[in-house]
């Protein structure tokens, strides 16, 4: 659920009124955030705490103290003299004996243990308009040493100076590069001109929060993600894990087919067929890995007459069997994950093709795909573009990628992915993905929580292959590799 900055205040005074200690949520939240940061960060390093007099640096005060308690090396730097906290803030103030504060210039020789965390506890969800100068200064240099010494910044609730309802940013916004929101999402936080600012997203809830604010969006974390992922029974067996089908690859885009295969069998595909033309099929017979079976047909349309749970079709295809592929999107009677060249040639085709298909359809283009698809859609936000796709075709699932992948279905919430890093900026991402929906679709999840458990477990594994390596070096195969961990994580 997301909310406004108003409606989480209304909140959090209707909890107050109940009976809920504000000190708590405090404690619940400070000790959240802590654990998000030690979730990237598993060994200790050095942790700046930026401190506004609000509650918000209280959170702050407290996520710094249980770092200390786990080893990291702490200091502080205040906006203000310390007389000036509110009275919560003020209490854990008191109990950082330890902490050194900081004062300018601050030289990245005084933070010698690396890694440098920078906790954003400068302003809440109650300022709004740019920030005040003293506070706008430590904002610029929060950045500064962001970009000088490869720190990591987190803000907390919200980045500050960012509109928490509009998403809109103000002079010297803070950017960061995980936001771990509080109680509640805010809406602002998902707004296409918040993404750059607001970095990868967690959400910490505290207990004796209760709203009821359905905007019809949401946010893909653990806590959501956990009831749909899929549960075996003791005998459980291959025929029911799902079959899939995978029309992918073709000659010079061979490596397009061994993704998809690998993302579904690390997805849990209880039996995997890659059909392959002959120009292609000794190639891939040869190269793929041994699970997959590989098929030799010489029309993709004879796919039609095999018996599967889900296809995958597109990565790596080409553009040269173009009937076949439309025929194929059109007449199978499978949910089907269609991307890549297959997008394409949808796109050329127009929408006729979908409105016609015979069973459900997962479509997950790009920008530029989606820009193909529907014309003008660059110029809307990117949540509207893939609602307003999702409304005029009703029973299939859009899964828009980027930064903030964004997943709409007719009827249903739409969703928010959390997880991932700039790394995956790189060719064959999608198509592990295409891999990943196409074995859940599989194993009969419906196609809209299919493609957000998919988005989600592949970003996840993203972060968890940059653990031990620059996140510029993470490459899809690392991404198949570690959605087994992903998995294990919502398990």
């Amino acid at each position: 659920m997301l909310v406004t900055c108003h409606q989480m205040q209304q909140i959090e005074h209707e909890a107050f009124d109940h009976g809920v200690s504000a000190a708590r949520l405090m404690e619940e939240a400070g000790c959240g955030i802590a654990r998000e940061v030690q979730r990237f960060f598993p060994h200790p390093g050095t942790a700046v705490a930026y401190l506004g007099t609000g509650n918000n640096a209280g959170d702050a005060l407290v996520a710094a103290r249980e770092l200390e308690q786990a080893g990291w090396t702490v200091a502080l730097r205040l906006s203000h003299s310390p007389d000036k906290f509110k009275p919560l803030p003020l209490q854990h103030w008191q109990r950082m004996t330890h902490a050194r504060v900081l004062h300018p210039p601050i030289h990245t020789q005084e933070l010698p243990q690396r890694p440098i965390i920078l906790l954003d506890g400068l302003v809440g969800i109650g300022v709004k308009g740019p920030l005040r100068p003293e506070l706008r200064k430590l904002a610029v240099e929060m950045n500064q040493l962001r970009r000088e010494s490869s720190g990591w910044t987190v803000a907390i609730d919200l980045p500050s100076g960012l509109d928490g309802d509009t998403g809109e940013p103000s002079g010297d916004t803070v950017v960061a590069d995980l936001t771990v929101t509080v109680g509640f999402p805010k809406v602002g936080l998902v707004a296409d001109t918040a993404t750059a600012f607001v970095g990868r997203l967690a959400w910490i809830a505290l207990r004796g929060l209760e709203g009821d604010c359905p905007l019809g969006r949401t946010l893909l974390t653990p806590q959501t993600l956990r009831r749909s992922l899929p549960r075996r029974s003791f005998d459980f067996h291959k025929g029911q894990a799902g079959r899939v089908g995978i029309l992918a690859g073709s000659s010079g885009f061979l490596g397009a087919a061994e993704l998809v295969c690998s993302g579904a069998l690390r997805a849990g595909a209880g039996l995997v067929t890659l059909f392959a033309k002959d120009a292609a099929y000794s190639l891939l017979a040869s190269r793929i890995r041994p699970e997959v079976m590989v098929k030799p047909i010489r029309d993709y349309r004879e796919v039609l007459d095999h018996s599967f749970d889900a296809l995958g079709i597109g990565p790596g295809l080409g553009f040269d069997a173009e009937d076949e592929v439309l025929d194929v999107i059109r007449y199978a009677e499978a949910p089907t994950v269609v991307d890549a060249d297959a997008l394409t040639l949808m796109a050329r085709a127009g929408s006729a093709v979908l409105l016609s298909s015979t069973a459900p359809r997962l479509l997950t283009p790009h920008p530029g795909e989606m820009k193909r698809l529907v014309l003008g859609s660059e110029n809307h936000p990117r949540v509207m573009q893939a609602e307003k796709w999702a409304m005029a075709h009703p029973g299939h699932t859009l899964l828009l990628k980027g930064a903030r992948t964004v997943i709409a279905t007719g009827g249903k919430d739409t969703f928010f992915n959390t997880t991932g890093h700039p790394g995956m900026a790189t060719g064959g991402m999608g198509d592990v993905l295409t891999g990943v929906c196409a074995a859940l679709v599989g194993q009969k999840m419906a196609l809209h929580e299919a493609a957000g458990l998919a988005a989600w477990a592949c970003g996840r594994a993203a972060e968890l292959a940059a653990t031990s390596s620059s996140q510029l070096s993470v490459l899809p195969s690392d991404v198949a590799m570690n959605l087994g961990q992903a998995f294990h994580e919502l398990e």
